[in-house]
């Protein structure tokens, strides 16, 4: 027998359509975190460099 026939209701097309709706909206919202995640990346690079350059210079 087919693993997902197994599970009952969690095999039905609506709860099937569900699942997927939700791991779509999961992606959507992580791809903004990452956007965002990778902007404050490259800012706390450029603000440790600065940084690191005001000390080498002895500011």
């Amino acid at each position: 027998m087919l693993p997902l026939l197994q599970f009952g209701s969690l095999g039905s097309p609506p709860s099937l359509l569900v699942g997927l709706v939700l791991v779509a909206l999961v992606l959507l919202v992580g791809r903004f975190v990452m956007k965002v995640a990778w902007k404050l990346v490259i800012l706390a690079i450029v603000a440790v460099t600065v940084l690191w350059v005001i000390g080498i210079l002895g500011f």
